[in-house]
Parts: C-alpha cells; sequence; structure tokens
C-alpha cells in the first residue's frame, strides 16, 4: 500500500480533499439480534478472539495496543479547511480538553486570491472508527480493516487467513521513499519505507499522520522508527489512514458505513460502494481494473469473509471485487 503524498505545492501527488458527499443514508438492515447501538470496538471483540484472529501474528502486535490505540485517537477530531490553489488549514480538536489547535496553515491560506472561492471544509472524527452505525455494519467495517491490514502484513500460509499481522515493515528497506513536500519536508537521513499495520510510506503521509495523532508533524518526520518501536503508534497510523480520505479518495471508513456514494465520475470508472472500494483506496494501481484473478484482491476478499464469519456477520452484498474499478 503507498499512500498519497500531501504537499502545499510541490509534491508528486497533491492533496485534494474536497466537501465528499456525507448523505447518510439510514444503515443496511442489521444481520439478526443486532440492533443499532454505540458499542465500542473493545466491547465486539476480546483479546481472545484478536487472538484467534491473528494467531501467527509478531508479538509486537497485541490486543491492548490495538485497543489503546482506539480508544487514544477517539479523542482527536481533525477539522480540514481547503481554499482556491489547494491551500489548506488543519485544526485538531483534543476532546478530552475541548482545545483546538490549529496544526496546518498553508502561507498563502489567507491570502486574497485564495479566499475567491467558498472554503470545502472536512471533519475527520476518529472517533467514530468501527463505531458510527449499527452493530453489524460497525462489525463488517472492522472485519474490512483487518482483513487490510492482514492482507498488507501477511507472510507464509497462502489461503488459511492465519498469517495476518506478521510484518512490521516491508522486506526491501533500501529505498528511502522520500519525496518533494514543502509542508513536510524529509529528514536528511531518515527512511519512510512501509511500516506498521497499513504500511504507511512516504514523508508527506508520515508528516500528515503524525500532525492527526500528535498534533505534531515533527514527531514522525524526526522519528519515522516509532511505527515499528511503539505498537500503539503502530496501529494508530493504520486508523490514522483508514479514517482519513486521501487526494481524489474517500476515507475507507466512510465507504464501509455507507456515507460515500459515488459522483459522476466515480460511476464512470465502475466505482461502487462496498469493500472493493476498500481494495482501490489502499492499492488501486496495483490490483483494481485487472479482472477477477488478481491475487492480492482476491487474498484480500478471502481475509474480509474469513473475518465477518469469526465476529458472527454476514455481508451477502459486499461488493467486493473491484476487478473492473478504474483505480485514481
Amino acid at each position: 500500500m503507498r499512500p498519497i503524498l500531501l504537499s502545499s505545492k510541490i509534491s508528486i501527488i497533491v492533496l485534494s480533499v474536497t466537501l465528499l458527499s456525507l448523505k447518510c443514508d439510514k444503515p443496511a438492515n442489521a444481520d439478526a439480534g443486532l440492533t443499532a447501538n454505540k458499542t465500542s470496538v473493545a466491547a465486539m471483540i476480546t483479546e481472545k478472539q484478536f487472538n484467534d484472529l491473528f494467531p501467527m501474528r509478531d508479538k509486537f502486535y497485541t490486543y491492548a495496543a490495538f485497543i489503546k490505540a482506539v480508544k487514544d485517537l477517539a479523542l482527536v477530531k481533525i477539522k480540514v479547511v481547503k481554499r482556491t490553489g489547494n491551500t489548506y488549514q488543519f485544526t485538531r480538536t483534543d476532546k478530552s480538553t475541548g482545545k483546538s489547535t490549529v496544526i496546518r496553515q498553508d502561507e498563502d491560506f489567507d491570502e486574497d486570491w485564495a479566499k475567491k472561492k467558498p472554503d470545502s471544509t472536512y471533519l475527520i472524527d476518529y472517533g467514530s472508527f468501527c463505531a458510527e452505525k449499527d452493530l453489524a455494519t460497525n462489525k463488517k467495517e472492522l472485519a474490512a480493516f483487518f482483513a487490510q491490514i492482514a492482507h498488507e502484513t501477511r507472510h507464509g500460509e497462502d489461503g488459511q487467513y492465519n498469517d495476518g499481522l506478521m510484518y512490521l515493515y516491508e522486506n526491501d528497506t533500501s529505498n528511502s521513499y522520500t519525496a518533494p513536500n514543502d509542508v513536510y519536508p524529509a529528514v536528511t537521513g531518515k527512511k519512510y519505507y512501509g511500516r506498521g499495520p497499513m504500511q504507511l510510506s512516504y514523508n508527506g503521509n508520515y508528516g500528515y499522520a503524525s500532525d492527526c495523532i500528535f498534533g505534531n508533524k515533527h514527531v514522525l518526520l524526526n522519528n519515522p522508527q516509532l511505527v515499528t518501536g511503539d505498537a500503539v503508534v503502530a496501529f494508530k497510523t493504520a486508523i490514522y489512514f483508514w479514517m482519513t480520505p486521501q487526494a481524489l479518495k474517500p476515507s475507507a471508513h466512510d465507504v464501509m458505513i455507507g456515507k460515500w456514494q459515488p459522483n459522476a465520475t466515480d460511476k464512470a470508472a465502475g466505482r461502487v460502494p462496498g469493500f472493493g472500494m476498500t481494495i482501490n483506496i489502499v492499492n488501486g494501481n496495483v490490483e483494481c481494473n485487472q479482472g477477477e484473478n488478481n491475487y492480492g484482491m482476491k487474498d484480500r476478499i478471502g481475509f474480509y469473509r474469513h473475518f465477518l464469519q469469526k465476529l458472527g456477520v454476514s455481508d451477502p452484498n459486499c461488493a467486493c471485487s473491484c476487478g473492473k474499478m478504474k483505480p485514481y
């Protein structure tokens, strides 16, 4: 997985957080016995269940670290405001204190030319991770999240779906994965190769994740190794990626809970709500629009169906394939 790079002026790919459609349809019918509620992630899955889902995991990835990451990030909200010319302001709110802090404001944000068009605004509430809808939908989202991180970190047991969370970082660490970025410049001597459950890569993404998680871009830019040294931080980077829209892509969270609906461009590209769209978000350039026999796509779908069963929920109309979806 290669998340999108972020920069105010210079970048391989420029962030373009648009005001996504936030039409909130009524939740899909819950499976029998599952009713609407605000069940926490910790209440949905026990340590025993977590260990059963990832029996071959590296000891680094613990249930306690995952739950702490969920709870810590639940206290964070990010307000993203975009103005003309791809200029941004990010405001981070600590819900435990109510304090809001501007953590990023591009130098041209208050220029008259940047104010000519109405702002587009998007709110990211990390407390909504697998907790926004009815219990069935929340479990489906959790199964989808687990499927993606399992595939990203799998090794060794084809088709058994027991080998997730085995890798802490990608095999090839020779590439530094740095790119020009005005806002999140690479630190000399640091490498930003894929680390953690979602294989966070590139300095732009480490900086943006650090802004959201810590309220300080320098934490992960200066210390990218924290993602493999602290399991709580590792899981936080995965949740950050899951919850945060990237460039023209919606968040995987919004897809799985039904907030995201395709616009005309998406429809023309074959993009539809469902698990397959989350594959497009995570690794669409490699696995989507390749037909139905792409190994990576099929493995992610297999993990999703495996975890659905383990969590006691079903998704018969999952739109699991991205075989005919054009990547972004």
